[in-house]
């Protein structure tokens, strides 16, 4: 069971940086969209930008379920001991 959790955390901090490398790319290439400066390039940085967000927040919890899991099975192993 630790070892599902472990694979869940773990392919979790993969996806959410996948997710912020499209939305990195996103913002990259936003300024070059529409004219510098203007309400329609500003307005199509919003998006990426939230989402860069939200899977920096991913990340971060799949890494903490990660860490929980280490934590627990070097628990258990002291246990066993």
């Amino acid at each position: 069971m630790i070892n599902n959790t472990l694979g869940i955390g773990i392919q979790g901090v993969q996806e959410g940086i996948q997710g912020m490398e499209k939305a990195a790319r996103q913002i990259a290439r936003g300024g070059v969209d529409g004219p510098q400066g203007s309400a329609e390039s500003a307005g199509g940085l919003v998006e990426p930008i939230l989402d860069l967000k939200l899977y920096e927040r991913s990340v971060e919890a799949s890494a903490q379920v990660v860490k929980t899991a280490d934590e627990t099975l070097g628990t258990l192993l002291d246990i066993n001991a």
